[in-house]
């Protein structure tokens, strides 16, 4: 399959260790921001195989981990004490807020049902016009102009009772925090590539030269995986800092301009109250 079996060629997995293991020549911290990142690393075993100067930081590239408990909270609430129709992802049912998960609610009787869209909730919306129905959003910028344009679309279709439950969250913000964080020993970072396929790369060009830390924009294959920890290195290693996009068979520099425009329209940036 094109684009997929070629980056998960064993024999080129071993040139990029290879190469890896003859370029660096100290220890060095690097993060990977994305959670599909670190599946892949722990998946193929990629972890056991760099050399041992190399650590992988985990990062915070799980949206449901990174979803403020409040939010959650305000979900059951509105599920099971104002007995809305409340739709989301399933891996969202199961984290507990500070008393219930959605799952806990609905198996006492809330009306919580589990979408692969955002636009199944509009329909359901549509076709329950006595009823509000919320749609839980959640995710970094990756889902946002799915969930913007659900409330667009709702909106051009005249449907009243359709809201969400916006628990987005970017990225760059996240990783200045990790680096302002005094305790944070990272050296370099691997940006998430489906992220920036929707954002470009923009503010990780200022994020880097604020910082003096080179972030390579990287795909999910292994080869992916393993070329963007190379890129990083050889910046780290020639004293180097900037952005580098690995994965520019799918990353723009300045994204997509229209999942932009829709995310605009509908959202605004604010700190989120936890």
């Amino acid at each position: 399959m094109k684009y997929m079996s070629e980056y998960r060629d064993p024999e080129l997995a071993k040139k990029y260790l290879e190469e890896i293991k003859n370029t660096v020549s100290r220890p060095w911290s690097i993060m990977e921001v994305c959670g599909g990142q670190t599946h892949s690393l722990v998946k193929n075993g990629i972890i056991d195989m760099l050399p041992d100067s190399i650590t992988m930081i985990h990062g915070p590239g799980c949206p449901v981990c990174v979803t403020p408990l409040n939010l959650i909270d305000k979900a059951v609430y509105l599920a099971f004490e104002k007995e809305v129709i409340l739709c989301s992802f399933g891996d969202m049912l199961r984290v507990p807020g500070s008393q219930k998960s959605l799952l806990e609610v609905k198996a006492e009787g809330a009306d919580v049902r589990i979408l692969y869209s955002p636009l199944e909730a509009v329909k359901i919306a549509e076709d329950n016009p006595d009823r509000e129905v919320v749609f839980f959003a959640v995710g970094f910028e990756t889902t946002a102009p799915a969930n913007a344009l659900s409330v667009v679309h709702a909106h051009r279709r005249g449907v009243k009772n359709y809201s969400i439950l916006a628990s987005h969250v970017l990225v760059p913000p996240a990783i200045k925090a990790v680096i302002d964080d005094e305790e944070s020993k990272i050296d370099g970072f691997l940006a998430a590539g489906h992220v920036c396929t929707i954002m470009g790369n923009a503010e990780y060009h200022l994020i880097s030269a604020k910082y003096k830390v080179p972030i390579v924009v990287t795909g999910f294959e292994p080869l992916d995986v393993l070329q963007g920890i190379l890129m990083v290195i050889r910046q780290l290693e020639q004293s180097k800092s900037s952005v580098e996009n690995q994965y520019a068979r799918i990353v723009r520099e300045d994204g997509n301009l229209e999942a932009q425009k829709v995310i605009n329209e509908v959202f605004k940036v604010s700190n989120q109250m936890c």
